[in-house]
């Protein structure tokens, strides 16, 4: 589909620059409110967001919009965008919109949306936004005198997420006992995450809990483990639980200090699930991204996984499609069909810590249940999205890679639908021999391409 500012997740890109500027967002608002808007009652629609300075400035540009409509508005502040899904259902409310750029920096924003049941948006819906955005349509519709929609704060949004989260931990169990350090990336649940560890009995040591709107996802969180596992050791804690901006994604450090990414979490969780007979038709919802070890330790298990496109709510759609109830992505992203509708770190967490008690095994142990074939993935930042396809020295490159690696790995080479990147994946046996072959590509993409090697 020919969408021109819907992404992956939502909108996303340098606040203040196009297309994240608050003529866009109230043009965004003033669409959202229209498609949700019906004539049987006030409609409403929930407005959250993550410690961005930029939200400010967004979040009062969406409302004006939606109001400019006739369709109320509730504010809830700074929440999870999980916390977004859940509030939008359980207040009835017509659409949720959550003003996020996840684990980018400071700097970049983004505008996603849910509809009143707490999913994403398919791709068609962002595209009839996007009609909607750029037609004349809206303009001959401007509610006046007391049609014009309110705008009302949401106090205790908090508090409601936070018994939520609470009640998907089991009855029988608590944390008593466990030291947990608790890295919140001076985002959206800086607040959340600290409290409900707390109050299930977890000795908790929290980071990333003082954002000021600048510090967000700053050398903190789930892009950053390694600061983390740093802690992990020196505290002696029983696990390390990093999350991002927005605390839709989730990656651990076991008691050791070694991180435990999106892959292994899913592989402990489905496994478990398995054994207890919970896991829906015994199959797991992973993207092309997730590692050729997951498949082996689900097939061990008697278990599938079912692969879809990078992104949480293809994962969601593949789940709803076919009656799944477990999914979610390498990066952290989990999806607890059972509990949530959305990517939720915390609520995986939660997941994640009832099996370690109910088991009594400590992190690292759970997670030999999978074993990750050597992988390697290489960011490339481009000027534009050429399509590699018509790209033949670049194509050949390829083409060596997968005849090299035949059947004991694979190449996926896609661009990011966040930021102008092109992300190279290769999998393999020998991780020297992937490093050879990941190298090579990435030279053909910089002559090709005019492209920069991240991190070099």
């Amino acid at each position: 589909m020919d969408k021109k500012i819907f992404g992956t997740d939502g909108v996303r890109g340098v606040a203040n620059v196009y297309p994240i500027t608050t003529e866009v967002a109230m043009q965004l608002g003033r669409a959202v409110a229209y498609m949700f808007k019906g004539t049987d009652k006030r409609r409403r629609i929930v407005i959250g967001k993550d410690t961005r300075l930029s939200g400010y400035m967004i979040e009062n540009a969406l409302a004006a919009g939606i109001c400019s409509m006739g369709v109320d508005v509730q504010l809830v502040g700074p929440l999870p965008t999980p916390g977004i899904a859940f509030i939008t259902c359980s207040m009835r409310a017509d659409a949720g919109v959550v003003i996020s750029a996840s684990h980018n920096p400071y700097q970049d924003n983004g505008i996603k949306f849910f509809s009143h049941d707490g999913l994403k948006l398919a791709d068609d819906v962002e595209l009839q936004l996007e009609k909607l955005m750029f037609s004349e349509e809206l303009d001959l519709l401007r509610p006046t005198a007391d049609e014009v929609g309110r705008a009302f704060r949401i106090d205790d949004a908090t508090g409601r997420y936070i018994v939520f989260l609470k009640n998907t931990f089991p009855r029988d169990l608590d944390l008593r006992g466990l030291r947990i350090v608790v890295d919140c990336a001076n985002g959206a649940a800086y607040k959340v995450a600290p409290a409900v560890f707390e109050e299930l009995g977890a000795e908790v040591i929290s980071m990333g809990v003082t954002p000021n709107g600048t510090n967000i996802n700053a050398g903190c969180g789930s892009t950053y483990p390694n600061v983390l596992a740093e802690a992990v050791r020196e505290y002696r804690a029983d696990i390390g639980i990093a999350l991002d901006g927005d605390a839709d994604r989730l990656i651990l450090v076991d008691e050791k200090g070694c991180v435990v990414d999106g892959d292994h979490i899913m592989a402990i969780c489905a496994t478990q699930m398995i054994e207890r007979g919970e896991l829906a038709k015994n199959t797991l919802v992973a993207t092309v991204m997730s590692n050729m070890g997951l498949d082996i330790a689900l097939r061990k298990a008697g278990g599938t996984v079912v692969k879809t496109a990078v992104g949480d709510r293809y994962v969601m759609e593949e789940m709803l499609k076919n009656g799944y109830n477990l999914g979610g992505e390498q990066s952290g992203h989990m999806i607890f069909f059972d509990h949530n509708t959305t990517g939720d770190g915390t609520l995986s967490a939660l997941q994640m810590l009832a099996i370690m008690q109910r088991s009594g095994k400590p992190l690292s142990k759970l997670a030999e249940v999978m074993t990750a074939l050597p992988q390697l993935l290489v960011n490339v930042r481009v000027k534009e999205r050429v399509d590699l396809a018509t790209v033949d020295a670049v194509q050949q490159v390829i083409k060596h890679s997968e005849e090299v690696l035949g059947d004991s790995g694979r190449v996926l080479i896609r661009y990011s639908g966040t930021e102008p990147l092109l992300r190279i994946m290769l999998e393999g046996e020998s991780h020297s021999q992937i490093k050879q072959l990941a190298d090579k590509i990435v030279a053909a993409v910089e002559t090709h391409l005019q492209g920069v090697r991240e991190g070099a």
